[in-house]
């Protein structure tokens, strides 16, 4: 089990990706766009250095679901490595076979 803290804190990264995204796109499309002038592109730049550090989609971790581990995880199944296993065994994942050969 993950520590309680670093999940929360994943939590609140992600409220905080939701409610900044509208603002950091507009920000990043201006701050890239050649057709404006270099005044306003720094200008948007700059202001997209003042918004949240944890504000960035690239800073929420994926955690497993049931344990919040963030190592070994799976995309497909929202899980952690030991825990998917777990559920394999049970028969509980779709389109999953236990291998034997």
């Amino acid at each position: 089990m993950a520590k309680k803290s670093m999940v929360l804190r994943d939590e609140k990264r992600k409220v905080l990706v939701a409610k900044y995204a509208k603002r950091r796109a507009e920000l990043k499309a201006m701050s890239c766009d050649m057709k404006i002038g270099d005044e306003e592109r720094y200008q948007a730049q700059f202001e997209l250095q003042k918004l949240p550090r944890d504000s960035s989609r690239s800073r929420i971790r994926n955690r497993c679901a049931v344990t919040g581990r963030a190592r070994g995880y799976y995309r497909k199944f929202g899980l952690s490595r030991s825990k998917l296993r777990e559920v394999m065994m049970r028969g509980e994942a779709p389109g999953v076979v236990k291998a034997s050969w």
